[in-house]
């Protein structure tokens, strides 16, 4: 678990500033703790803890605060000065990637299945955790606490600390998603209870907009959530703890069959060193993927399993990779680059309903090609697409946002409004991968679209997704961004770019 020291000196002093600043914001919007918690997605004893400064604020924390406050990047500024103040050292990493359970109502709660999968598609890291959950007490449980906590470099703390607090672990990053029920039958509000750099703890609550649905005594259900977390933040281990009464453990690694993984698993008790798993861990092959599963029956409580691994043609790989340069990894993909002419005329627009079904097939060739870039490079930053890169001359995009897998396909699109905000940040195009380039977008978006039907639609787009967004707008008009540059600026070679892999920063 991560913990902190108490801060001291000039440190105590800018936690001060930023936690004044945060109740100066909520007495101007009039909002009670519970208020500003709700509306942050967090629980209300954790923005008290803040307040009280006895819970350091972490980054996502600010911005949350900042958005719902309106404070107009106040918070965020508070924040930064905070940070840039606070010692390094005092930061401890829990030693590797693993989710624990507890439940409000301690050893009356019993998991009678516990079965863990870990996907990897070469850039990015999802867990989905499935658990048949047993009430044996006498009151109703209402809610369910999940932990999330990565260590990138185990055998370097110092290594790790400055990975996270330069690239913490975010909330849209991780795109957590919860359900209660046989198939996914209700969705599971959540609210955060500990949000720091690599360490993130969740109450997952037993109700959703429809209503509540608490587990009372006698009753068992299966609960499930998923999350994400690319490669570069994930060490090459899966560890399950026993936290809870639990009769089956289950574990599963699912990775691509040309990385040529090898896998081990060890275990650990509160009464013995790490032994290998007493069981063989099973293998198998299918579709181009190494499916690595293994099971035990009535675990002891406080045991720890862990699976480890290595690819050992990992360094292959990304040998061969680094002597491509990113346009010509593009060009291979199917990306048309900057000079052939498609890129610099507007793209056709459709004619809705009448051409539904030529529109119908270029949406699924872009969603194609995503797919098939995304597993080339790593987007920090989300991505876009537009239909006149791949050749199709239609007026047809896709923007991936930072941290999510729900596409936004654009059909007709062409912005209507504004915000009067902008800033400056570097923008790269699969068209001309090798550079990137300092480019002022506003802050916000009204973009005028259609749907296969025909209705047309105006939805805002904020920050960096209206960045994405304003980005592909331009190519179905034939713009590209060095268009869109300061007349002084200059592109820089991607090799001296620092953000890549990097979300945006506001």
């Amino acid at each position: 678990m991560v913990s902190d020291e108490e801060p001291a000196g000039e440190d105590v002093a800018h936690l001060d500033a930023f936690i004044a600043e945060l109740r100066r914001w909520r007495d101007v919007r009039g909002l009670s703790r519970t208020a500003l918690a709700n509306a942050m997605g967090y629980s209300r004893s954790y923005v008290s803890k803040v307040e009280s400064a006895h819970e350091r604020p972490s980054r996502e924390f600010a911005k949350a605060a900042d958005e719902a406050l309106r404070a107009a990047g106040a918070l965020r500024r508070a924040w930064r000065d905070y940070d840039t103040n606070r010692p390094v050292a005092i930061r401890l990493i829990q030693p590797s990637p693993e989710i624990g359970v507890e439940a409000a109502t301690g050893s009356s709660l019993l998991v009678e299945h516990d079965d863990a999968e870990l996907h990897f598609d070469g850039h990015s890291y999802r867990a989905t955790m499935r658990r048949k959950l047993v009430n044996s007490g006498t009151e109703p449980i209402t809610r369910y606490l999940i932990r999330i906590a990565v260590d990138r470099y185990p055998d370097n703390p110092e290594q790790s600390n400055r990975l996270y607090r330069d690239n913490p672990l975010t909330w849209n990053e991780l795109a957590l998603s919860a359900w209660w029920g046989e198939g996914r039958a209700e969705p599971m509000h959540w609210v955060a209870q500990h949000d720091r750099d690599a360490f993130k703890e969740v109450w997952l609550l037993f109700a959703n907009d429809s209503g509540h649905f608490p587990l009372y005594p006698g009753q068992s259900t299966w609960i499930e959530y998923t999350y994400s977390v690319r490669a570069e933040k994930w060490g090459p281990w899966f560890r399950r703890a026993v936290r809870l009464p639990t009769k089956r453990l289950s574990m599963r690694l699912d990775f691509p069959a040309e990385l040529e993984p090898t896998v081990w698993g060890l275990h650990t008790s509160m009464t013995a060193e790490a032994m290998p798993f007493r069981t063989a861990i099973d293998e198998r092959r299918e579709q181009g993927r190494r499916v690595y599963s293994w099971a035990t029956e009535d675990p002891p409580l406080h045991a720890r399993y862990r699976l480890e691994w290595h690819f050992r043609a990992a360094a292959r790989i990304a040998a061969e990779a680094r002597q491509q340069r990113p346009s010509e990894v593009m060009q291979a993909l199917g990306v048309l680059q900057r000079d052939d002419p498609l890129l610099h005329r507007p793209a056709r627009p459709f004619v809705l309903p009448d051409e539904a079904e030529d529109a119908r097939r270029v949406l699924h060739e872009l969603r194609t090609a995503a797919k098939r870039i995304c597993r080339a490079h790593t987007f920090g930053k989300g991505m876009g697409l537009a239909a006149n890169q791949l050749g199709i001359d239609r007026a047809a995009a896709l923007v991936l946002p930072p941290g999510s897998e729900d596409l936004i396909m654009l059909l007709n699109p062409r912005i209507i409004e504004i915000g009067d905000q902008t800033d400056e940040q570097y923008e790269g195009c699969l068209s001309f991968f090798d550079v990137r380039g300092l480019v002022t977008r506003p802050l916000a978006l009204h973009v005028e679209h259609q749907e296969l039907s025909g209705a047309r639609r105006i939805t805002i787009f904020s920050h960096g997704v209206a960045r994405l967004i304003a980005h592909e707008v331009d190519h179905l008009h034939g713009v590209l961004y060095p268009e869109r540059m300061r007349t002084d600026a200059e592109s820089i070679p991607v090799e001296e770019y620092q953000g890549t892999g990097m979300n945006w920063e506001y």
